[in-house]
């Protein structure tokens, strides 16, 4: 799945962002995205990979599609992991804000269409994701469960990469208590990107 020389861009939200600093273009924050790439150059260091990462904080579905051209296409990638969707979630119960589940569908089918008709990448979808640190945080999951089953279903309609996330996250919680992986239930700690990184590698390789 990953082109030798090949750029991977990261794309999605507060989470995949991390803190990466704007003005370096290729600085790739402090999360998943930094740990993915010296696990595959560590793994594959011959291949070459050129990585990016395009996270903004605070990102939907819409604002995704809104920069696009020049955030995605512009760059032509080889492959281009897409996690969104906990913040069109979020923003219901703490905006006042809900995104529909169609319209929410239908902004990411129109991300993937694009990427595939105008790139050459491959694509990775990931699945957004809660962590039940309390019956707050929990009860996003009637909204959430929604778009998570649009991504999964998009990923199969276009038989793209699926990775999920919140899966990983339930089962290793179980042993270590969410607040581990993620102390707000959203944002993850160091334990929760590693375990965000090491799911990637392992699927994108095998």
């Amino acid at each position: 799945m990953l082109k030798k020389g090949g750029l991977i861009l990261f794309q999605g939200d507060s989470i995949t962002d991390a803190g990466r600093k704007r003005r370096k273009s290729e600085d790739l924050g402090k999360g998943y995205s930094l740990m993915i790439k010296k696990i595959l150059d560590k793994k594959r260091p011959e291949a070459n990979y050129r990585y990016l990462n395009r996270g903004i904080s605070g990102d939907r579905a819409r604002d995704l599609l809104d920069r696009w051209d020049k955030d995605c296409i512009a760059l032509q990638p080889d492959t281009v992991s897409i996690l969104i969707g906990v913040n069109d979630t979020w923003r219901r119960y703490t905006g006042n804000d809900p995104i529909s589940h169609e319209l929410f569908e239908n902004q990411v089918e129109t991300l993937i269409e694009s990427t595939l008709e105008q790139t050459r990448a491959n694509l990775i979808l990931l699945n957004p994701f809660l962590l039940d640190i309390n019956e707050q945080v929990s009860s996003m999951r009637e909204d959430l469960i929604h778009k998570q089953e649009s991504i999964r279903q998009l990923a199969k309609k276009y038989n793209q990469t699926f990775i999920d996330f919140d899966a990983a996250f339930k089962t290793a919680s179980s042993n270590q208590g969410p607040d581990f992986y993620a102390a707000d239930g959203v944002h993850p700690t160091k334990a929760g990107y590693e375990l965000m990184a090491d799911l990637w590698v392992e699927k994108v390789l095998n």
